[in-house]
């Protein structure tokens, strides 16, 4: 028998649709998972079939089962195809028979026993499926808050597998989950610090003020202890206010690399990142096998800030001059060649001299 799914994936910062099939024929027992699968997901076979068992429900014993991943030029990456290879089983199997199937994605790992964990990149999933005209999405309640700033989409949280498949075969209503998005946004535009803290350094703030207004970049010299790295701190204060694409844009980035807290739907505050002089290349702009986003994305329609600026790699400094000129980021690969935003507000800092101590420069 065949049972069919709908899944999203994420590729980079962006969201793709994902067919999952799931077939169980007679012939030699054999799990065979396709279309391009790296290690995690090859090894979902084994957690969803104990989480089945545990859940109440059988796992197709034997016989050859395929597992397909559409489309199968992509490569699938990551836990997130967990619950929709356990409702493939269920369907393929005849446990569970729905209309509700097609019109619902579904998305969440799963634990030993049933339960579902969050994933990463939720709200590009919600984009995603939104634009593919789905009715809904399923997935983790962990992810409920940051994939219902979609409006348009249903999304349905779950705690565990046995509610996914009760609200699939219509014995179990879920009530969607919805936020106010503006509410929110506004909700979480509080700063820890301040540019108004500053005392004194009157040429300092002029400077960073003129340069925020004129979104410029800024590079200050001074001795240890001169308020550099207080004063770059507190610059993405003064910056313009973050506006509901700008913050979805900015959010999308860092939803895709799991770094949202807990139950935080949007990034509302201008970003600033701090990266170390050590930083390489790739962590810097980005990269990886499939590549995925550096800090000057992470620092998008925010502040930069590179502290002890000689320190840094030669080359990891020129790889800058295409993010700061243009805007984006473009990583290519063997694999596939991605964009990434960076539009940025580049502050770096250095001594005047190498004990730091030299007030002026010969």
């Amino acid at each position: 028998m065949l049972g069919r799914v709908l899944s999203v994936g994420i590729f980079g910062i962006d969201g793709y649709r994902v067919e999952v099939e799931f077939d169980v024929r007679q012939g030699l027992p054999a799990i065979v998972v396709v279309g391009l699968p790296d290690a995690a997901v090859k090894e979902s076979k084994d957690r969803v079939a104990t989480a089945l068992k545990n859940s109440g429900y059988r796992w197709p014993g034997d016989g050859r089962i395929t597992i397909n991943l559409a489309p199968a030029d992509t490569k699938k990456e990551g836990p997130a195809f967990d619950l929709a290879l356990a409702l493939g089983a269920l369907s393929a199997t005849g446990q569970l028979l729905s209309d509700r199937l097609k019109d619902y994605a579904a998305v969440g790992e799963l634990a030993l026993d049933g339960s579902v964990r969050p994933v990463k990149g939720a709200l590009a999933m919600a984009l995603v499926a939104r634009e593919e005209g789905l009715k809904g999405l399923i997935l983790p309640a962990d992810n409920a808050r940051e994939a219902a700033v979609v409006s348009g989409l249903e999304v349905v949280p779950v705690k565990a597998l046995a509610q996914a498949v009760g609200f699939l075969a219509g014995e179990l209503e879920i009530e969607p989950s919805a936020v106010d998005l503006e509410a929110v946004f506004e909700d979480s535009r509080r700063d820890d610090v301040d540019f108004s803290d500053v005392r004194g350094q009157e040429h300092a703030k002029r400077a960073l003020t003129v340069a925020a207004a004129g979104g410029h970049n800024v590079l200050m010299i001074g001795p240890p202890g001169a308020g550099k790295t207080m004063l770059a701190r507190r610059l993405p204060t003064i910056l313009p206010m973050l506006d509901i694409e700008e913050s979805l844009e900015t959010t999308r980035i860092y939803s895709s690399l799991g770094l949202l807290g807990r139950n935080q739907s949007v990034i509302a505050t201008r970003p600033f990142r701090s990266p170390h002089h050590t930083t390489s290349e790739a962590g810097l702009v980005g990269g990886g096998s499939v590549p995925a986003p550096g800090e000057v994305s992470l620092a998008h329609h925010g502040v930069l800030f590179l502290d002890e600026l000689p320190e840094f790699n030669r080359h990891t400094l020129e790889v800058l001059r295409q993010p700061l000129e243009d805007g984006f980021v473009t990583i290519s690969r063997a694999q596939a060649s991605l964009t990434f935003p960076a539009q940025i507000m580049l502050v770096a800092a250095l001594n005047p001299c190498p004990c730091g101590t030299m007030l002026q420069p010969n």
